[in-house]
């Protein structure tokens, strides 16, 4: 355990519009990972606090959903107001709770107002179908109706971003919704949540319960809950579509991630140099869309290995909100634990007694000042082979493993291998290349000369193969599919007599 910060704050829930203090079985500590410090206590809620919750969605959904569609976006027109207006405290809230750099903090945050942006289009996105004269005098139509209350498992990586992949969505279609939030990283919803409120949002259409395992089973285990959704690890994605799949509820499970960089011979190396570094080691790789794995072919290998490695040596090792450094767009700060630290280590050696190259160190590091954090620096790993460990797991940290490949069909390859199927990007000037790429990688989310291939709100965000364990994608037109029944209606009128 750290040590406590005085005035810690004890976290609350918001249950149908108040803020109550959890029936829970216990607290646990919130740390700063860059420091050590504990910041905050979060309830770990029980099952019929949770149910509670569920209660207050359900009470709700009948107003809501009959609410006009145009009054529904309201509040998140406001909301997204207010959440710009007040986007540097909940960035540094943030960043203090996760350890993400200010940089990641603020960019996590606009992808937040993209998503209420783009849900705020509900009333257009929720239009059904009709079709006149379908057969004689008959007609038929498709509505799109909300199911009721919905419930969300949330990851510690993106606190604020990845909640708002459905809340908007969920909200702004007719439909109530329980969050249960990480409880590494609870006090940045529970800040947003405060926003909700003043931006009027009805009481009960959003709840936010804090908690572990506890919570997310009473959401999974809930007749009243019609779907959940996760973004977490591949072993818990199982977990939910088989508890999920039990009670005939809809899911999303998003999964564990290896993504791929392939270099080509045309890249320009000079350009992108930059951009696959910042791919790697923002939010200290603790993000599904980080790329872990340099895939350059031959003739690019030494070059990329050399440059990757000096440009991985200029990112600076700092706890994130140091006045001194906290501007610097090449910070790179904490992981997220103690034992997520202690993991990644592990790897590490892991890949040493593999016998791949260890050609950049980042163990046995201290950031002056913050003694206690759970700092990693930027690794890197040459020689890698395709089935060594440190390649076929996601480690989730700043370390990159790059292998050498014949040419793009065996880049290709290695890509297709690999158990997850979430983004690939590729560095290259040839269309030829870039349009097999696209289409021959089994990836969800494809880049080309772009690091990161995460989409912008108004497009899905999902992967394939392990990386997503339900058809559903996330965010923009796409999740309206999810929160929404379709109702097909066939119908006919006799004329009147006389």
């Amino acid at each position: 355990m750290g040590a406590v910060m005085a005035g810690t704050t004890l976290l609350k829930n918001y249950i149908g519009g108040k803020w109550v203090e959890a029936e829970c079985s216990g607290h646990v500590d919130v740390t700063n990972p860059g420091t050590g410090e504990v910041i905050a206590e979060a309830p770990l809620s029980t099952t019929a606090e949770t149910n509670r919750a569920i209660a207050a969605a359900e009470e709700a959904f009948d107003g809501w959903r009959m609410t006009p569609a145009s009054r529904r976006v309201a509040p998140l027109f406001k909301l997204a107001q207010l959440l710009r207006e007040n986007e540097e405290e909940i960035a540094r809230t943030l960043t203090r709770e996760q350890g993400k750099s200010l940089t990641d903090s603020r960019a996590e945050m606009k992808r937040v107002f993209e998503n209420i942006e783009v849900a705020c289009g509900m009333p257009v996105m929720q239009q059904g179908d009709k079709l006149i004269g379908g057969s004689f005098d008959i007609d038929g139509e498709v509505i799109k109706l909300p199911l009721g209350v919905f419930g969300m498992i949330a990851p510690f990586n993106f606190p604020a971003m990845v909640p708002f992949w459905f809340i908007p969505y969920a909200i702004a279609s007719g439909n109530t919704f329980v969050l249960k939030t990480s409880k590494q990283v609870p006090m940045t919803m529970q800040l947003i949540t405060q926003y909700m409120e003043e931006a009027g949002i009805p009481d009960g259409v959003f709840n936010l319960v804090n908690g572990d395992s506890t919570v997310a089973d009473a959401l999974m285990s809930s007749p009243v809950v019609k779907g959940v959704s996760l973004v977490g690890s591949t072993a818990v994605c199982r977990i939910v579509a088989e508890k999920c799949a039990k009670t005939n509820k809809r899911f999303q499970a998003m999964g564990g991630a290896k993504n791929h960089l392939v270099v080509m011979p045309d890249a320009k190396v000079s350009d992108v140099i930059r951009n696959m570094t910042t791919s790697c080691y923002g939010c200290a790789g603790q993000r599904c869309m980080a790329s872990s794995a340099i895939v350059a072919v031959e003739e690019m290998y030494d070059e990329i290995c050399e440059r990757f490695v000096e440009d991985s040596k200029k990112t600076l090792l700092a706890n994130p909100l140091d006045p001194a450094h906290e501007e610097n767009p090449m910070l790179l700060g904490p992981v997220i634990s103690e034992k997520a630290k202690e993991s990644i280590l592990a790897l590490i050696q892991d890949g040493v007694d593999e016998g791949a190259t260890l050609a950049l160190d980042g163990r046995d590091v201290m950031v002056e000042g913050s003694e206690g954090g759970y700092y990693i620096g930027p690794t890197v790993f040459t020689d890698v082979k395709p089935g060594m460990k440190i390649h076929q797991t996601e480690i989730f940290g700043p370390v990159v493993v790059i292998l050498k490949a014949k040419d793009l069909d065996d880049a290709i390859s290695i890509v297709n291998g690999h158990e997850y199927g979430n983004g690939a990007s590729i560095y290259t000037q040839n269309g030829y290349w870039a349009r097999k790429f696209k289409l021959d990688v089994e990836c969800g989310m494809i880049g080309v000369n772009v690091g990161i291939p995460a989409p912008v709100a108004m497009l899905p965000f999902g992967g394939l193969k392990n990386s997503q364990w339900a058809q559903i994608k996330a965010q923009g037109k796409a999740i309206v599919e999810f929160y929404t029944e379709d109702k097909i209606i066939t119908e006919r009128f006799f004329a009147e007599e006389g």
